[in-house]
């Protein structure tokens, strides 16, 4: 039984001692090997590798995919003309150099990135102070990114990374300045507002006043024409009243009494005071002479 369990036991400590000089490097990943602290070996193929066991040896890794470094504060960069702007950036890079990055940063990626950031906020300082507003915000913008990626090439190597791609996010001015700004643009367009609406009213008066005028003329034209209507009319009655009347005249004087009895005796509380025998009466008494006075009737 003891000659079982030492052969199980030294079966253990073979297979312990085994899967400690076995490793698998990732193909997303770079495989450094180290030798009592310094680096023995690095390894960039993927795949089960092998090493001694520690202490004589140990293994970290780094991954070798593209990395994102974003700009870590917004600093105040000044153009040519003296504007200050605020500009967020993001870097993309990669590890190039496994060796020279370990060196440098050691296998914390977060010790390059503070080390990176300032590096690529005074280049963006050192390009951009060459150019204006106009420049930056639009005309030259990608000549802006492209001088900072090529400015920082240099820079990268010492660090054991390439840097792939330098982008510009946002391009703003400072919080004064903004204020500033919007508050100029607010004026001018409430000076266009202002002369849009003096034009509307312009406008309006004229269209009210074209409209006044139409309306004059056209009740002017009216009336005339309504004039014209009536007394077209009018001479039509008289003359339909005349052909009429001439044909029997005792007609036309009674009728001309009844016209002058409906006009005169409109109310019932209106009193006359009149000689029953005049003319006026006549139509009324038929065709009989006047009374004598004093005379019965």
């Amino acid at each position: 039984m003891n000659k079982i369990a030492l052969t199980i036991a030294g079966a253990l400590l073979a297979l312990m001692l085994l899967s400690s000089t076995l490793f698998v490097v990732d193909q997303r990943q770079v495989g450094v090997i180290y030798a009592l602290g310094e680096i023995k070996e690095v390894i960039t193929e993927p795949g089960l590798q092998f090493k001694l066991p520690p202490p004589f040896q140990n293994v970290v890794f780094l991954d070798r995919r593209v990395q994102t470094l974003d700009s870590p504060e917004t600093r105040p960069i000044f153009t040519a003309e003296k504007k200050s702007l605020v500009i967020d950036w993001l870097v993309k890079w990669r590890i190039s150099e496994p060796r020279q990055f370990i060196r440098n940063n050691g296998v914390d990626f977060r010790n390059l990135e503070s080390r990176l950031a300032p590096v690529v906020q005074a280049t963006f300082n050192e390009v951009i102070t060459r150019r204006d507003v106009k420049a930056v915000l639009a005309t030259e913008r990608e000549a802006v990114m492209g001088d900072v990626q090529k400015r920082l090439a240099d820079e990268a190597k010492a660090f054991g990374i390439e840097i792939l791609d330098v982008r510009i996010k946002r391009v703003d001015f400072v919080a004064d300045i903004t204020e500033s700004v919007y508050r100029r643009m607010e004026s001018e367009r409430k000076q266009v507002a202002n002369e849009l609406r003096s034009q509307g009213a312009a406008e309006g008066e004229k269209i009210r006043a074209d409209a006044d005028r139409q309306r004059e003329v056209i009740i002017a034209e009216a009336y005339r024409d309504s004039q014209k209507i009536k007394g077209e009319g009018d001479a039509k009655a008289s003359a339909l009243y005349a052909d009429a009347f001439g044909r029997d005249a005792q007609f036309a004087q009674f009728y001309r009494s009844l016209e002058a009895y409906r006009a005169t005796f409109r109310s019932k509380s209106d009193v006359m005071v009149v000689d029953p025998s005049s003319e006026f009466f006549r139509g009324l008494r038929g065709n009989s002479p006047p009374s004598a006075p004093g005379a019965r009737p």
